[in-house]
């Protein structure tokens, strides 16, 4: 329907790129493809990627400005890749990100998205028994387990599993139509996640604190 009505798609592969495999040829709609460098990339904050695969996303963009190599013009120069740097790349960002991407490539998408599968799966059953706790669990999801507490505030439940050495981000998760349709959007939710380097021994250790926590909560 998109590709009939001439209507681009930008794909948000924050949760699935390094992770899933993702086929832009598949979808002609397709116009672009953005992505975090600090997620599943495994690359430092402050980097991302986006691929333009409609010549419109990268002809127009919406400020241009700092002309570095020529700067006697006033204009940005028209070929690559000094069209798209204004102003000192992030060189040690990139160069970051590029070992990020070959650790990726190296270990395999598929290889990655079965250990994070089975950490996100055994944590889930580790907390099915507990009556307060919720979670958002799919055999399909990636590395990431959301849960909410009945009768504490996300918030509150993150500040305590922090002073015990445990890092969880709560809210809506710059995802807010992802809660709607979840039913937490009031709520909000307490997101654990799980990478590659992360271990079952680990993920019972985070379960027996957060049910420890909520007792006391």
């Amino acid at each position: 329907l998109l590709t009939a009505r001439g209507v681009p798609l930008i794909l948000d592969a924050s949760q699935s790129a390094g992770i899933l495999d993702i086929n832009v040829g598949k979808y002609p709609c397709l116009a672009a493809v953005c992505m975090p460098g600090h997620k599943a990339l495994y690359g430092p904050q402050g980097t991302g990627l986006l691929l333009a695969l409609d010549d419109r996303i990268a002809a127009r963009p919406l400020l241009a400005g700092g002309t570095g190599s020529l700067s006697e013009q006033m204009e940005q120069p028209d070929f690559l890749p000094d069209a798209l740097e204004s102003g000192t790349p992030n060189v040690p960002g990139a160069a970051g990100l590029a070992a990020g991407i070959a650790f990726v490539r190296a270990v395999g998408t598929a290889r990655i998205l079965k250990h994070e599968r089975r950490l996100a799966a055994e944590f889930a059953r580790a907390l099915s028994r507990e009556e307060r706790i919720e979670c958002f669990a799919h055999p399909s999801q990636t590395g990431v387990l959301s849960l909410r507490v009945r009768g504490v505030k996300c918030e509150t439940l993150a500040d305590a599993l922090a002073r015990r050495q445990i890092a969880v981000r709560a809210g809506l998760h710059c995802a807010p139509l992802a809660h709607r349709t979840a039913g937490t959007e009031q709520t909000g939710t307490v997101r654990f996640s799980m990478s590659f380097y992360s271990t079952a021994r680990q993920l019972e250790q985070a379960a027996g604190v957060l049910r420890e926590t909520v007792k006391n909560l």
